[in-house]
């Protein structure tokens, strides 16, 4: 039997990890991930099957019962992760009641689960209900999404108009756009129950003035959604900077008509057709 530290799960957090620091998404102990693990991906490993500690929710996640969660420790350093994944990272498995959670592996310096763990769970919720194959939840602070913040009305069907616009693959990532929530104070309940009710229509949803929560079957395409959302603000951005005069767009229409191509279906009311 192998050790859980050398499975395709971790070896794939790690990456991801390093990848968005460098990309100065997740400063400091910024940003967090969580993905939700099948008990036949876990329980051949030969480190998991002892709980070294236990700890309650605060929620009903009952769910997500029996679950198994891989997720970044709280105030950890997304740059230190690849080098020492056994201690901030940690998997998890929720209770049979959904009232808690045991730590089966990681964390050996005795840390937790990210303050934002809760709100994880709660759109790991939603989004089974939209599709069960979606795994990934992650948290992180693209840089120019979050200055459209600042500079933008925070309305979904604004804000998605503008990143569709912006290139022609927004809309094939992000067919349903962008949901937005108030600005709130993470780290709590009541930010985790806003962004789960947003999960249920948006894969992705923006935290103005602070980052983006995303969605995905697997932690290559969520960090691929960000990338492209951030991509589409980065331009917008370079837009402004050249004057902010735009002499040329990508039409509603056209926008459609890329949709249609792809098979996509763009979120009900954002164009103008």
């Amino acid at each position: 039997m192998t050790k859980f530290v050398d499975s395709p799960y971790v070896l794939n957090m790690r990456e991801v990890t390093r990848e968005s620091y460098n990309r100065y998404w997740d400063e400091r102990n910024g940003g967090n991930v969580s993905y939700r693990l099948l008990a036949e991906e876990v329980e051949s490993y030969e480190d998991v099957h002892e709980v070294k500690a236990s700890f309650e929710l605060g929620f009903d996640a009952s769910a997500i019962a029996g679950y198994y969660y891989l997720v970044t420790g709280t105030g950890r350093y997304f740059r230190n992760v690849y080098s020492r994944p056994t201690l901030d990272l940690g998997l998890v498995k929720i209770s049979a009641d959904g009232q808690s959670y045991d730590i089966v592996w990681g964390f050996e310096d005795g840390g937790k689960p990210t303050s934002e763990f809760p709100s994880h769970l709660m759109s790991h919720i939603e989004r089974l209900k939209v599709n069960p194959e979606q795994r990934v939840v992650f948290h992180c602070h693209p840089t120019n999404l979050i200055a459209m913040s600042f500079t933008q009305p925070l309305d979904e069907r604004h804000l998605s108009r503008i990143l569709w616009k912006m290139q022609a693959e927004s809309i094939v990532v992000f067919p349903q756009g962008i949901g937005v929530i108030p600005y709130m104070t993470p780290g709590t309940n009541d930010i985790g129950v806003k962004t789960s009710e947003k999960m249920a229509e948006f894969q992705a949803v923006l935290w103005p003035h602070h980052g983006l929560f995303a969605s995905g079957v697997t932690l290559d395409e969520t960090y691929g959604l960000v990338e492209v959302i951030e991509k589409a603000a980065m331009i917008f951005s370079q837009v402004g900077a050249q004057g902010g005069k735009i002499l040329q767009e990508i039409t509603d229409q056209e926008l459609q008509e890329i949709a249609e191509f792809f098979g996509m279906t763009p979120h009900a009311g954002f164009l103008d057709l």
